[in-house]
């Protein structure tokens, strides 16, 4: 599904990645998965992918900064994993949990494809675990093995979609507060 984010969309997500980044260097946070690049990139493209996944969804993003895997990147537990080319596929890590939803959204803002999804235990699969890049190993489950209906990630869960409105515009004083403190 071919997202296309507004760009107040666009500048919104990339603020919360800046949060996100500049929250990480404060507390000299080494990147957990082994990059050894910049990261700016990196956390404003997620954070725009994030907000593609919901916008495709239905549902509220949050935008939320410092809480690593308690939760969700939308909702409590769907984690969305952004990927600059259209070729990657999905990672799963391996102290990711079994059962959360995973959705793969590849491009680069403020246009995004929301690939599909898959639960988190189903892509533990042995012919998908490798190792890229002398990161750790984790699994990539290819494109083609993700689930594209999203509207199953609604009933799996039991969702409801969120107002028609833009709410992660809501949580940009608390950003502002953690960024700060």
């Amino acid at each position: 599904m071919i997202i296309e984010l507004t760009w107040a969309e666009v500048l919104l997500a990339a603020t919360t990645g800046m949060h996100r980044h500049v929250s990480a260097l404060r507390r000299k946070l080494p990147d957990k998965n082994g990059h050894d690049g910049a990261g700016w990139n990196l956390h404003i493209e997620g954070a725009c992918g994030e907000m593609a996944a919901a916008k495709a969804l239905g549902m509220f993003w949050s935008g939320s900064i410092n809480t690593f895997k308690d939760g969700g990147d939308i909702g409590r537990s769907i984690q969305v994993r952004t990927r600059s080319r259209l070729d990657y596929d999905l990672i799963v890590r391996p102290d990711d949990p079994l059962d959360a939803v995973f959705i793969l959204v590849l491009g680069m803002a403020p246009k995004f494809d929301v690939a599909g999804w898959i639960l988190g235990g189903a892509a533990r699969r042995e012919e998908w675990l490798a190792s890229h890049g002398g990161r750790p190993e984790a699994w990539f489950v290819p494109r083609g093995a993700l689930n594209s209906d999203m509207s199953l990630i609604h009933e799996y869960f039991d969702l409801e979609l969120a107002p028609p409105r833009c709410l992660a515009l809501e949580a940009m004083p608390q950003c502002l507060h953690e960024v700060n403190t």
